[in-house]
C-alpha cells in the first residue's frame, strides 16, 4: 500500500500571479460593462425625456395654432363694433324723428350721418391692412377684372373707363379684384 500511496496524486491548486491578473481583468471587463450599461440606461432616459418634452411642445404648438386661427380677426371684429354702433344710431335717429321733420332735414342728416359711418368704416380697413386698389389708368390683370369693353373716345384700348366695383388688398395680397370696364 504504500507504493500505491505514493503513486497517487495530489491536486493542489497554486495560485500564481497570472491567474490573480486573469481574475482582475476579468473583474475589471465586469464592472466596465455595468458601467456601460448604466450608461445606456442614463442615455435612454434621457432621450425617452427629450422625446416626451418634444411631444408635449409641439402638442402645444398645435393647440396655440389653433387658437391663433380661431381669434385671429378678433381685433378686426372688435374694430367693427364701433361701426355697427355708428349705423345702429343712425337707424335709431330716423326712427324718433317724427312727421314734423321736414324731410330735407332729415335727408341731410341721414347723408351726414352715412359720411361720418362710411369714413370710420374705411379707416378701420385701412387699420387692419385692407386697402382699395387704386383703379385710375391702365388695366392690371394682377388686380382688375374686366366685366365688359366699351367705345370710349377719351381712352386708348385697355385704359379703365370705369369701375363697377371696388378691389381691396389685405396687406399685398388681393381680397377681390376691382370689377371694370375697359376702354376698346
Amino acid at each position: 500500500m504504500g507504493k500505491e500511496n505514493e503513486n497517487s496524486s495530489i491536486e493542489v491548486e497554486i495560485e500564481t500571479p497570472e491567474s490573480e491578473e486573469v481574475v482582475e481583468a476579468e473583474e475589471s471587463e465586469v464592472s466596465e460593462l455595468e458601467e456601460m450599461k448604466a450608461l445606456v440606461a442614463s442615455w435612454e432616459d434621457k432621450f425617452l425625456r427629450t422625446h416626451a418634452s418634444f411631444e408635449n411642445s409641439k402638442r402645444l404648438l398645435v393647440k396655440d395654432k389653433a387658437t391663433a386661427v380661431a381669434y385671429a380677426n378678433e381685433s378686426f371684429a372688435k374694430d367693427m363694433l364701433s361701426v355697427v354702433d355708428s349705423f345702429d344710431s343712425a337707424l335709431a335717429m330716423i326712427n324718433a324723428t317724427g312727421d314734423e321733420d321736414s324731410s330735407d332735414d332729415v335727408l341731410s342728416k341721414i347723408k351726414e350721418g352715412l359720411g361720418l359711418t362710411y369714413s370710420q368704416l374705411t379707416k378701420v380697413l385701412e387699420k387692419n391692412g385692407i386697402k382699395v386698389i387704386d383703379s385710375e389708368g391702365e388695366f392690371d390683370p394682377e388686380v382688375h377684372q374686366a366685366i365688359m369693353q366699351v367705345e370710349s373716345p377719351e381712352h386708348e384700348a385697355g385704359q379703365i373707363v370705369q369701375v363697377l366695383q371696388k378691389g381691396y388688398t389685405i396687406k399685398e395680397r388681393v381680397l377681390r379684384p376691382a370689377m371694370v370696364s375697359t376702354a376698346k
